[in-house]
């Protein structure tokens, strides 16, 4: 089979598999967002032999899986021994308990004494793939990040204008099913959101209150882009604990790539402590699959829109910069706000939205008042155009 559509990662893996330097090659990222595809894509142009195998199954399979997969491709390595390398896929490796210390054992031993093997493993929980590769693979792999579809690549593979891709987000799978509302919103809520929290978090963390963490993440579609404390949340969700509880699950959602709560920006030892979150949703679809507002409904209601094209504004960022050493917050003092705050290494950055919501006060000069340093960023209305925006890479274009 062939897929017309080809993401840029697909040209990374395989430059990356074909260095000198031996490494394992390693893809996170959300479901549905086009791994496996991309893996099948760079089996389709390997010279050598594939072996594939996924560790997605109803329950999670043993180390001893990955020992039979990894058995099969080197057998097959020893026979075509002067060949191409085979190349061993595996795919949702997090899903096997112990899976980094068996993959460490296992390439270890192809270092040590090479048949021509390259690995490729891919996964879609960020917490338990980073606990993995830091406690047992360091300096071993090689990581890329493939995150949500962005407007350019849904503009270029379906035709999508600006309005579609606020509204429907970057799931690829759901592009031919936008002509009918309720059939798209029904396939996002139970083949996406439901597969993800019961399988990506529920089956492989310790959750305490199940129904909390799925009420937590309905609640967060709910207000996108809106800053939310603890304590009204714990108002509006039953049972629901403490704010510890609901900060560790709001972890767990950021983990599987769903919702992330940023914190307030705040020079100082101070800095952050138990600040309200701004909650912005890694992916558009997910708002609008949840909140039942239709397309005609969201773009006529002006404070909506404008609360989803600034979601997809920090949804762009954290996609976008993920593995870097930037990290985004958003300001509020005495009546000012910032939407989103962008700390890098070298450059503060104040980014303020403009879209269908109401203008707000001066905020972004009280906050370079306050910081000087910091490089002030509107984005829509009298500023850098949402296109530009979107279709470029970000802080590196700006």
């Amino acid at each position: 089979m062939r897929y017309t559509y080809e993401r840029k990662i697909v040209t990374e893996i395989l430059q990356g598999l074909r260095r000198k330097k031996k490494l394992l090659h390693i893809i996170t990222g959300p479901r549905q967002v086009g791994k496996t595809t991309a893996a099948l894509q760079i089996a389709e142009k390997w010279q050598g032999e594939v072996i594939n195998g996924s560790a997605d199954l109803p329950l999670p399979p043993g180390p001893e899986w990955i020992e039979a997969q990894w058995g099969r491709a080197v057998r097959l390595a020893r026979k075509r021994k002067g060949s191409e390398d085979v190349l061993l896929i595996l795919d949702e490796i997090q899903k096997v308990q112990g899976w980094s210390e068996v993959v460490k054992f296992l390439w270890d031993e192809e270092c040590r004494n090479p048949v021509g093997l390259q690995v490729l493993l891919l996964g879609s929980s960020s917490l338990l793939l980073q606990k993995g590769l830091s406690e047992s693979l360091t300096g071993r792999f090689f990581l890329y990040r493939c995150p949500h579809w962005q407007y350019s690549e849904m503009r270029d593979a379906f035709g999508w204008d600006f309005e579609k891709w606020i509204f429907y987000g970057g799931y690829p799978g759901t592009a031919d099913l936008i002509d009918q509302y309720e059939t798209w919103r029904a396939y996002v809520t139970d083949s996406l959101i439901e597969t993800v929290l019961a399988r990506d978090i529920l089956q492989l963390q310790t959750v305490a209150k199940p129904a909390l963490l799925r009420h937590l993440f309905l609640l967060a579609c709910g207000v996108p882009a809106q800053i939310l404390s603890y304590n009204k949340m714990l108002g509006q969700l039953q049972d629901a604990g403490n704010t510890t509880t609901l900060s560790h699950y709001l972890k767990l959602l950021e983990s599987a790539f769903l919702v992330s709560g940023l914190e307030l920006f705040k020079r100082g030892k101070l800095k952050k402590r138990g600040s309200s979150p701004k909650l912005i949703i890694w992916n558009n679809a997910l708002i609008s699959a949840v909140t039942g507002v239709s397309f005609e409904e969201g773009i006529s209601d002006f404070s909506w829109w404008g609360r989803l094209v600034e979601n997809a504004v920090g949804a762009y960022l954290l996609n976008q910069l993920a593995g870097l050493p930037y990290t985004l917050y958003y300001w509020r003092h005495r009546g000012h706000e910032v939407d989103f705050v962008l700390e890098t290494p070298r450059d503060l950055w104040a980014i303020e939205v403009k879209s269908g919501k109401a203008q707000k006060k001066q905020g972004l000069a009280k906050f370079c008042q306050l910081y000087p340093e910091a490089k002030p960023l509107l984005i829509g209305h009298g500023g850098l155009s949402f296109e530009d925006f979107f279709l470029n890479p970000p802080v590196t274009s700006w």
